[in-house]
């Protein structure tokens, strides 16, 4: 089963949540749904922020587990605070979404520029 991110997975802008489903009773519901700020971050954001906070908030240790600088660790924790914040625009977001695709290299930076330039979607 897929896990459920607020982020468009082609073009990485903002989705909704619009249906629930009960495997008990088989009941659907369709609305549109408030979903909890935690879910407004990237799958990567979030599991980074899971990361973070099993590792007491260190840096340091977080930095030796991606294998990354000390630097780039911070970066992402000051992106991740900006998001949860709501100091970034949607626009703001949804950039800060595909450069954090390209620095886990799922996508390449080639897409990321077409994607900036806003010239379509990931094929």
């Amino acid at each position: 089963m897929p896990e459920l991110s607020t982020r468009c997975p082609y073009c990485f802008s903002q989705v909704h949540v619009t249906g629930l489903h009960c495997d008990t009773c088989d009941t659907d519901i369709t609305s549109r749904f408030a979903v909890p700020q935690f879910l407004h971050l990237s799958a990567e954001q979030q599991k980074f922020a899971t990361d973070f906070i099993i590792a007491s908030g260190s840096l340091k240790e977080i930095a030796a587990q991606y294998g990354v600088s000390y630097p780039t660790v911070r970066a992402r924790l000051d992106r991740l605070i900006e998001a949860l914040s709501g100091e970034k625009q949607p626009q703001q977001e949804r950039r800060a979404a595909i450069l954090d695709a390209v620095e886990e290299k799922r996508i390449s930076s080639q897409e990321a520029s077409r994607l900036l330039a806003g010239k379509g979607q990931r094929t």
